[in-house]
C-alpha cells in the first residue's frame, strides 16, 4: 500500500495539482508511477467532498468542506468521526500558513502552498515535505511522508490544502 522507501525510510507519493473538476477521480501514485491510493471526487454534495480509498476500494478518509464555517476550513473524517480539521491561520502576513487540529497533537503547515513547496510539522519536526521539484511532469508534485507517519492522513491533508487553493 505504501510506496517504496526512499533514503531514511521516508515514502514518496506523486499527486496531481488542480484536481477539482466536478466528480473527477484520480489515483495517487508511488514515486515509480504505480497507483497506491484512489481519490473519488463526489458529485452530489453541497460542498466539495473527496473520498480517499485504498486500491481495493476500502474507505480511508473523507475530505470535505463543512456547510458552515467562520473561516476557511476542511474536515478530514476517518471511520465516521472527525480526525483532522485544517484551517487557514488567521494571521499569515508573509506566507500562507495553515493549522491542522488532531486529537493527538496539532500540525503546522508552512511554505508556498500554491507553488507546492511546503512542509507539514509537528512540534518543529517534519512530518511531510511537499515539492513539485521531484517530478518533471507538469501539474504534478511529490509528497514525502516521514517514517512512522500516517501516510493516508498526510495525503488527505495534501488534498485538503489543494481545496483551499482551488478557489472554493
Amino acid at each position: 500500500m505504501a510506496s517504496d522507501a526512499t533514503a531514511g525510510g521516508a515514502r514518496r507519493f506523486r499527486m496531481r495539482e488542480r484536481l477539482f473538476d466536478l466528480g473527477e477521480d484520480f489515483s495517487i501514485e508511488d514515486e515509480t508511477g504505480r497507483p497506491v491510493y484512489l481519490v473519488d471526487g463526489q458529485v452530489l454534495t453541497l460542498k466539495q467532498t473527496f473520498l480517499l480509498k485504498d486500491l481495493s476500494g476500502r474507505f480511508l478518509a473523507r475530505i470535505r468542506e463543512p456547510l458552515i464555517a467562520l473561516r476557511e476550513t476542511v474536515v478530514i473524517d476517518r471511520e465516521g468521526a472527525p480526525t483532522a480539521t485544517v484551517r487557514r491561520a488567521l494571521l499569515s502576513l508573509l506566507r500562507p500558513r495553515f493549522h491542522v487540529e488532531l486529537s493527538d497533537g496539532d500540525l503546522e503547515v508552512v511554505g508556498d502552498i500554491i507553488g507546492h513547496e511546503y512542509t507539514i510539522r509537528r512540534d518543529g519536526t517534519d512530518v511531510a515535505r511537499i515539492s513539485r521539484r521531484w517530478f518533471s511532469l507538469r501539474e504534478t508534485y511529490g509528497v514525502e511522508v516521514a517514517p512512522g507517519e500516517d501516510a493516508p492522513l498526510v495525503l488527505a491533508i495534501a488534498v485538503a490544502l489543494e481545496a483551499f487553493e482551488s478557489g472554493e
